[in-house]
């Protein structure tokens, strides 16, 4: 962990601790060793707060875009087998399941440039199911 890199708390505990964090100092344990005893972030609302190495992860706005890219997926997964099963279930809760499926592709697609193929979505553990 250096100076001025993104991270994220590992278990957030407020709102603000929810959002990517600059890191803004480091104290070490003795002047010259390279061992971190703590951490200082600054959130994007100005707040900072300090925090152990344990309680952060390095985190960039790529590794963001793949964590979303990876929840929209299963999100999808999960909304197109539940369509599936409403279909026999209930007419009008299958048309709203896909009205929630088109729009996650919409945005998915407008927002993180990847278009997700809802029929084709393969099992979890496949990590092929979005293209950019």
């Amino acid at each position: 962990m250096d100076l001025n890199d993104t991270a994220r708390v590992r278990q957030p505990r407020d709102p603000v601790e929810h959002r990517l964090a600059t890191i803004s100092d480091i104290t070490y344990s003795t002047p010259n060793t390279t061992h971190i005893r703590q951490l200082q972030l600054r959130f994007p609302n100005g707040h900072e707060q300090t925090y152990t190495p344990a309680e952060v992860v390095v985190c960039t706005r790529a590794d963001d875009h793949a964590a979303l890219v990876a929840a929209f997926t299963d999100a999808c997964r999960s909304l197109r087998d539940a369509c599936r099963i409403a279909h026999d279930y209930d007419e009008q809760l299958s048309t709203d399941l896909i009205g929630l499926l088109i729009a996650i592709h919409n945005t998915v697609q407008t927002r993180l440039g990847i278009a997700l193929d809802p029929a084709t979505l393969d099992a979890p553990a496949d990590s092929e199911q979005a293209t950019p």
